[in-house]
């Protein structure tokens, strides 16, 4: 079965013909960073409009490598939640359109799940049940995958989530965006212990995160030292943040594992692209003899095939939209369709 998938929650236009879940027939991705990286983060409204400009030539290149016709697939996935709400209409609406253009059957995709699904196509064997940590910009959570399309969150960030304490403390270091990206390169060359920095916890809540007072005590480090006329040495002052927040996500994990009595391990989403989370993981995961898997580098940020691959399985469970599907800019991973 293939499906021609879509992708526009943030700030990639992307689109992929996959192949029963598990093959990449193509792949394309329009990215925004450097229009957005003048203004320090994602404006939704510039996002919407090049979404918008270039959805038609990105699909139609997903089509042209995959030497097909809108005509051969079978079915178009496309990621109608969680997200911008202006970005993802537009997703939402182009897809829409070319189901009644041709007939085909519409498949909705959360934008979480299309994250673990990226596991799929990097490790073909890889099946449920498993646990998954899903870390992101805008999402830190534990779930708990029972079968492809049923889903429990055993735990989830209660303010900031990783990505977003990534990205506000690397541009209070002055860092340019996307500031997750550039704090992993800094902090390979820093101190991870130059800096005793909070590992929050949430009282009776061992699996849930809590990042934004570990974001703030980092960022009054940085205005304090700005005030006395001090310098921070800014690769260990990275080191240091890194290692917190990897810290605070590698601990919640093992222990959820361990309550659950998991074996087999994931990690999603863009902040699995992150060096030390990688291979502290690795690491915790060989010690224990559990299995662990994680997506290749091009499949942790936002791409279309991955919304391909979960869309497959969305469609063999039944889940199908009819023309009144909308965008949903916030939803659970395990709730709704």
């Amino acid at each position: 079965m293939r499906i021609l998938a879509l992708e526009s929650s943030c700030d990639e236009t992307a689109a992929a013909v996959v192949e029963n879940g598990r093959t990449v027939l193509s792949s394309v991705v329009a990215s925004q960073v450097e229009e957005h990286k003048l203004y320090g983060g994602v404006v939704p409204e510039i996002a919407s409009r090049r979404h918008c400009e270039a959805i038609v030539g990105v699909t139609q290149k997903a089509l042209d490598d995959a030497g097909m016709r809108l005509e051969e697939v079978d079915a178009i996935a496309v990621t109608y939640a969680p997200g911008l709400i202006g970005a993802l209409l537009v997703g939402v609406n182009f897809a829409k359109g070319l189901a009644m253009s041709s007939g085909k059957p519409i498949v909705p995709v959360h934008h979480l799940r299309s994250h673990i699904a990226a596991n799929y196509i990097t490790s073909p064997e890889l099946k449920p049940p498993f646990l998954c940590l899903i870390v992101s910009g805008g999402h830190s959570h534990i779930v708990e995958v029972k079968d492809y399309t049923d889903l429990s969150i055993l735990g989830r960030t209660r303010d900031d989530a990783a990505g977003e304490a990534f990205d506000k403390a690397a541009r209070a270091m002055g860092m340019p965006y996307p500031g997750g990206v550039e704090m992993d390169k800094r902090a390979e060359g820093g101190n991870p212990k130059a800096f005793q920095l909070p590992h929050p916890t949430v009282d009776g809540s061992p699996y849930d995160y809590s990042f934004s007072g570990l974001k703030t005590a980092v960022i009054n480090l940085i205005h304090n030292a700005e005030q006395k006329g001090q310098a921070l040495p800014v690769e260990d002052l990275a080191a240091s943040f890194r290692k917190a927040v990897v810290d605070c996500l590698v601990k919640n994990f093992v222990k959820a594992a361990q309550d659950t009595g998991s074996t087999k391990l994931v990690i999603a989403g863009g902040v699995s692209a992150n060096s030390l989370l990688r291979k502290r993981l690795q690491k915790e995961c060989a010690d224990r003899g559990w299995q662990f898997y994680m997506p290749e580098l091009s499949l942790c940020g936002d791409n279309a095939a991955m919304v391909g691959a979960q869309g497959y399985y969305e469609f063999l469970a039944g889940n199908t939209a009819s023309m009144d599907l909308n965008a949903c800019a916030a939803m659970p991973i395990d709730g709704g369709r």
